[in-house]
């Protein structure tokens, strides 16, 4: 399967309003004032209302931090953020779940925080994201070791160039950036309110979203069109599935708010982060672009740090159905707050769940 970097649309985002300005400087001029005062306050890392910005690391926003009852499930955590996210929260004290598909991927990073934190306590559990019974599989598994659970960050995502299908034939993107972590997030809720209920702690989910999903407008955003799409293109599935994390996040925000559950979600946009795709696109951007777009890139560490933060920090005790950028609340798109939007994607997410549960083997 040729998975790409799951952050290769942000960081083209970056590079596209660069081109924009390059060849484009009529129609640029309307975005510059804006775009312009943004991007000075990034680069200089200019901190928010909570004290930290966009040149903030893992470490620094969670310092404070002592998490030992605590334990966490992150997906996607053998490279990049995720990696980051459960090397810092296991130094925090945090025990840490890693459901996988590559073993021997976490059994590696497994060993590198317990080389740097000898008392970290880390499980190693199979899991297919894409496929709806390796979920189901994986948190059966989980809830028979009888542990708490605190923490769930939705951090695992794919960028896929070309249109493949899972098992469940859903559009790969979707079933797993946005399918796999919804049913997830539904199998293991129950277990996440009766442990705040008995710990008197808080729980917590966050979903991993991208600025990118402020690229889909409202006509562009069909539920059946994302599990089986027409004219496939790699950027638009992904940016799909981001705005559906945040709309996922949002309408659940709701209905624990309701139920008067004392468990939070939020959605995140972990930053521009630093990879091989921006030297890849070097022969098709100048030398100059290329310059000015590394600038914006952050550490892997610096993009971990708002999945930290809004996981771990007192400051966002009680906030839910928020989104999140350097570490502090940020707007998103109008779609992204359209709560009918929101509600009519549940409940088509919740049927389809329930259909292919039916057509699988018990």
């Amino acid at each position: 399967m040729d998975y790409q970097s799951l952050v290769t649309s942000t960081n083209m985002c970056v590079i596209y309003q660069l081109l924009l300005a390059r060849h484009f400087p009529c129609s640029f001029q309307i975005l510059s004032c804006s775009f312009m005062k943004e991007t000075i306050r990034y680069l200089a890392g200019i901190a928010g209302p909570s004290g930290y910005g966009s040149k903030s690391t893992a470490e620094e926003v969670t310092h404070n931090c002592s998490c030992s009852q605590l334990t966490a499930i992150i997906t996607g955590a053998t490279s990049g953020i995720g990696a980051e996210t459960a090397r810092v929260l296991a130094k925090r004290g945090v025990r840490i779940v890693i459901p996988v598909r590559d073993l021997t991927k976490a059994t590696e990073v497994k060993e590198r925080i317990q080389n740097e934190s000898p008392e970290a306590e880390i499980i190693i559990s199979e899991i297919d994201l894409s496929s709806f019974a390796s979920v189901k599989r994986f948190c059966s598994e989980f809830l028979a070791l009888g542990i708490p659970l605190n923490i769930l960050i939705n951090n695992a995502g794919i960028f896929s160039q070309n249109l493949e299908f899972s098992e469940d034939k859903i559009e790969m993107t979707f079933a797993t950036n946005y399918l796999g972590h919804y049913l997830l997030t539904e199998l293991l809720l129950e277990k996440m309110i009766e442990t705040a209920a008995q710990t008197g702690i808080q729980g917590r989910i966050i979903n991993l979203s991208s600025v990118v999903h402020s690229w889909v407008k409202k006509d562009g955003f069909c539920f059946r069109q994302m599990l089986n799409p027409k004219n496939y293109n790699g950027t638009r599935a992904y940016a799909q599935s981001k705005l559906a994390n945040i709309l996922h996040a949002k309408e659940l925000a709701r209905q624990l708010k309701a139920r008067n559950a004392r468990v939070t979600i939020n959605a995140v946009h972990p930053g521009i982060v630093k990879t091989g795709i921006i030297r890849a696109h070097k022969g098709f951007i100048t030398d100059s672009i290329y310059f000015l777009a590394s600038k914006l890139l952050k550490s892997t560490s610096q993009g971990a740090s708002t999945t930290c933060y809004v996981a771990l920090s007192p400051q966002t005790e009680g906030v839910s159905g928020k989104y999140f950028a350097d570490c502090n609340e940020n707007n998103c798109s109008a779609i992204a707050n359209d709560e009918g939007e929101a509600q009519r994607l549940l409940r088509q997410t919740r049927a389809l769940v329930q259909r292919l549960s039916h057509q699988q083997p018990a």
